[in-house]
């Protein structure tokens, strides 16, 4: 998809605390507001996307997987323990 700058102004508290998710979650402040803007443009569409169940292992791991992070189970890692040297 072709790209264009667009310009914004937000209060400065809104633009640290962007730029801190954006690093914590190793992704970009322009990535967050594209992926803000796209689900908007979803549900005022009503573009939902559904989730494809093809591989009966996939989507029982995916479903394990949603409920751990609901009620609290998951054990999270650092990015380095996943791929680090």
């Amino acid at each position: 998809m072709n790209k264009t700058r667009l310009n914004i102004s937000i209060d400065y508290d809104l633009a640290d605390f962007i730029k801190i998710y954006a690093q914590e979650n190793r992704t970009t402040a322009s990535e967050v507001i594209t992926q803000f803007i796209l689900g908007l443009k979803r549900r005022t569409h009503r573009q939902h996307t559904e989730t494809i169940f093809a591989d009966p292992n996939f989507s029982q791991a995916l479903t394990e997987i949603h409920a751990r992070i609901k009620d609290g189970s998951a054990q999270w890692h650092t990015f380095d323990e996943v791929f680090g040297e």
